[in-house]
């Protein structure tokens, strides 16, 4: 019963939660920005490489940018209007609260890497494609997981020192990461970087959308797993850290 009970509440606070956003800028953003990007590549390499080219500027530029500004929305939400008022005073243990801000921003996470895959893929098979489907599938999943953990720290950042804070840091950090990703001894070490060198030998693109060189050891696959378990890692410590901290506020 107690399980039932806490995945009802869940479930309360999520669809609330994403019913604030219902044609929302948010949301627009999401849906909008992966579609911009393809045609933005399509036109300036004129149909070549649109699928290498897009998915370098994705993960590189687009939805690092995503990412924060739309962590920002789901917080500033509840916090300019109320300070958090109109949400902690209801019958929910605040760190279920925050979660289902978490969830709706890991959804919003999704549908944009989605969208940015069948926008990629149509686009490579008008203009020539780069690499298989199947590889496009795997390279978003990737980046989706190993982008999560930015969601909580995001959120938090937002909250405690502003949009522009959360989204200045995530912005420069993943571009510190794109140079870190190619040293074989510290990309593991910066979180940032992981996405970058994962990218390598998926879909045998560099983070400046040109290809691999033949025999360079950026081709090794063995880093997806350690860089999979890092990023799953630092999801779980950084929700389950955020999640306990708004908990507390509640008394503040």
């Amino acid at each position: 019963m107690k399980i039932e009970r806490l995945v009802s509440t869940m479930l309360s606070c999520i669809i609330s939660e994403h019913m604030k956003f219902k044609r929302t800028f948010i949301k627009k953003l999401t849906i909008i920005a992966p579609i911009i990007l393809v045609l933005f590549c399509a036109a300036v390499n004129q149909g070549q490489y649109i699928e290498s080219g897009s998915f370098g500027y994705f993960y590189t530029i687009i939805f690092p940018a995503i990412l924060p500004l739309m962590c920002s929305g789901v917080i500033n939400k509840d916090l300019k209007k109320s300070k958090y008022r109109n949400i902690l005073c209801l019958p929910f243990d605040p760190a279920n609260l925050w979660t289902s801000k978490l969830i709706v921003c890991m959804w919003f996470s999704f549908l944009s890497c989605i969208i940015f895959l069948i926008t990629a893929a149509i686009g490579g098979a008008i203009f020539g494609t780069q690499f298989s489907f199947l590889t496009g599938i795997k390279a978003i999943f990737l980046i989706f997981i190993t982008t999560l953990w930015q969601i909580p720290l995001s959120l938090f950042l937002t909250d405690r020192f502003g949009m522009i804070t959360a989204f200045l840091l995530n912005f420069i950090a993943t571009t510190v990461g794109v140079v870190l990703a190619v040293s074989p001894s510290i990309w593991l070490a910066f979180p940032y970087a992981i996405t970058s060198r994962l990218m390598c030998p998926v879909i045998n693109v560099l983070p400046n959308s040109l290809p691999v060189p033949v025999g360079s050891p950026l081709k090794d696959s063995s880093v997806l797993v350690p860089g999979f378990i890092v990023s799953i890692a630092l999801f779980i410590i950084i929700s389950a850290l955020t999640a306990l901290w708004f908990k507390k506020r509640e008394a503040k």
